[in-house]
């Protein structure tokens, strides 16, 4: 039987607040039966979203599943990983892939060698302010881009408690920085706080430069009664700047027009010019995520985040962390 003639059996592992999201969605996902979840306090009488709990993997791959959606702790996604690939079922892991380089790079084999799909969960790629900006940066209507800024702060979330805010949150920067810019990262220099009182850092600041020169900053936090998500793209004919909170994308074009001010004759820089804020198709960004991976697995063209990628960002946060570490600026190779 072909997947064009039979619904995917799907999985979850892992019912916190990200996996009750995915469940939410697997639930009504179109060609998907969602079958079960994976929790540590499961009981097959227990229901989510209409599908049995379990407390054991093997439980549910007992159902038999095409693919399962990996959102349990960061420190258990290669064991679960490795379990799931063993077993010939195919993966979407939450972002970050892995809380280590070593453990990314074991899950990339692992999955890679049998010929399965597999992804990861950086969702901000499929939110619609960052992928209208990603089409226009690839159409050239920024011109040469200068320079990438992020900002990503907000009051702590205590249900993450085994990474701190250079995995957790600033992955998301790392991906969607090389994504929309279509460049990997050459170098970074971070410096990192610790104010909250747990193991991990709550505050990074983070400099770094892309392949082909561009600037980067990324400033992440979980100290900040303000939450926002912002990103700035500035180039030679003006600046993109995208909310992905509001899934809002605005261009600030450079002024064409004269100054008649005397004062600023003078000045030969960047004036500014006109503002258009766009209007874009609003879809859930973790639907969208789900719809492409599920293509994938039926093997339909599908633009996936791919392991490779996932550990690429894995990278990247680790020479964030070493950067801080040792204050200095660091190659990423």
């Amino acid at each position: 039987m072909t997947a064009a003639t039979r619904r995917l059996r799907a999985g979850l592992v892992g019912l916190g607040a990200m996996g009750r999201n995915h469940a939410r969605i697997l639930s009504t996902l179109d060609g998907v039966d969602f079958v079960g979840s994976v929790d540590p306090a499961g009981d097959p009488r227990r229901s989510a979203y209409g599908a049995p709990v379990f407390a054991e993997v093997a439980e549910l791959l007992a159902l038999g599943v095409d693919y399962a959606v990996v959102a349990c702790p960061t420190s258990l996604h290669e064991s679960v990983g490795l379990q799931l690939a063993e077993a010939g079922v195919c993966a979407l892991i939450e972002k970050p892939l892995a809380p280590s380089v070593e453990a990314a790079q074991r899950l990339v084999e692992a999955f890679e060698s049998r010929g399965l799909v597999a992804g990861v969960g950086h969702i901000e790629r499929f939110n619609p302010a960052l992928q209208s900006l990603r089409e226009r940066l690839e159409a050239g209507e920024l011109g040469d881009i200068y320079q990438v800024v992020t900002r990503r702060q907000g009051p702590f979330p205590n249900r993450i408690a085994d990474v701190g805010v250079v995995k957790d949150l600033a992955t998301h920067d790392i991906d969607l920085t090389s994504w929309v810019t279509g460049q990997g990262y050459a170098t970074v220099s971070a410096r990192t706080v610790h104010k909250s009182g747990r193991e991990h850092e709550d505050m990074v600041a983070v400099v770094a430069s892309l392949e082909d020169g561009t600037v980067v900053n990324h400033l992440v936090n979980w100290l900040s009664p303000l939450k926002e998500r912002f990103t700035a793209v500035t180039g030679a004919l003006g600046c993109f700047v995208a909310d992905t909170l509001t899934a809002d994308l605005t261009f600030y074009s450079n002024g064409a027009a004269s100054n008649e001010w005397e004062a600023l004759r003078t000045f030969s820089g960047v004036a500014s010019g006109d503002m258009i804020r766009y209007a874009i198709l609003r879809r859930e960004p973790l639907l969208v995520e789900h719809e492409r991976f599920r293509d994938a697995v039926e093997g339909k063209p599908s633009e996936i985040v791919t392991l490779r990628q996932g550990l690429r960002t894995v990278e990247v946060s680790a020479a964030i962390l070493e950067s801080a570490r040792t204050c200095s600026t660091l190659r990423v190779d």
